[in-house]
């Protein structure tokens, strides 16, 4: 497991996505649980080298009736008691939040669609974050939000959302929008949830004209970010 991370998925279009080209630039592999086609979540990091939690259309708060929800609280707390390097999107951020000691809640409003994000001052500061735009279009598909957690640096906000994006310690990190995504993805939620994009006034049209807009910064954005993460794996495995 030297030099593998592994991914826990909840849905079958959230995957890895762009984070693959990031990982594979570093020399490092990766194996998916998948936890939507009953794999069972381990007890324990191991020899992991660190540890990547996907989206999903459940809630932290959900963890009384699916539990393996639960399951994945107790990995993540197994990376960071290890000090193996984490990545939380969407809902993997929402666990990480609630292992931190955070509190997670339903928004006031879904946040679907392309939203602008703004970077904190502390992002400046960061190893991965240093070299992002002050403000970009980030693709969000979320209902929940969460505290910072305490200790924790924000990395970046949006209108709806205050708390987007966090790291704690050296290499623990919750992003709540998504980086990682491709086209065919975005196509995939968008069919998997109608009525979520309904609800927020917005068609798969419109969707798909602010995905060729926006699209491509967000992921040279990303590829940033997932690039500086991989790093820290690779230096620290």
């Amino acid at each position: 497991m030297a030099g593998t991370i592994l991914v826990v998925q909840h849905f079958a279009c959230e995957t890895i996505g762009t984070i693959e080209l990031a990982l594979r630039s570093q020399g490092l592999s990766f194996r998916y649980i998948r936890v939507h086609q009953g794999d069972a979540v381990p007890a324990h990091l191991g020899d992991a080298a660190g540890l990547i939690v996907m989206g999903g259309p459940m809630s932290v708060y959900d963890h009384g009736r699916l539990p393996h929800l639960g399951q994945e609280m107790r990995l993540v707390e197994s990376a960071l008691e290890l000090g193996r390097p984490v990545l939380g999107v969407c809902l993997g951020s929402q666990l990480l939040a609630h292992v931190l000691g955070a509190r997670v809640y339903p928004g006031q409003f879904k946040e679907i669609g392309w939203h602008s994000v703004k970077i904190s001052p502390a992002a400046k500061h960061d190893v991965t974050w240093a070299a992002v735009p002050g403000q970009f279009f980030g693709f969000h598909w979320h209902g929940d939000a969460f505290d910072l957690p305490s200790g924790a640096t924000l990395l970046a906000s949006s209108v709806l959302t205050p708390h987007q994006a966090f790291r704690f310690g050296a290499s623990a990190y919750g992003i709540l929008f998504h980086m990682e995504v491709t086209a065919p993805q975005i196509d995939e939620l968008a069919a998997a949830f109608p009525d979520e994009l309904h609800q927020v006034g917005a068609s798969v049209e419109e969707l798909r004209e602010s995905t060729r807009r926006h699209l491509p910064q967000l992921s040279d954005v990303g590829q940033g970010i997932f690039r500086g993460w991989s790093k820290l794996v690779a230096i620290m495995d």
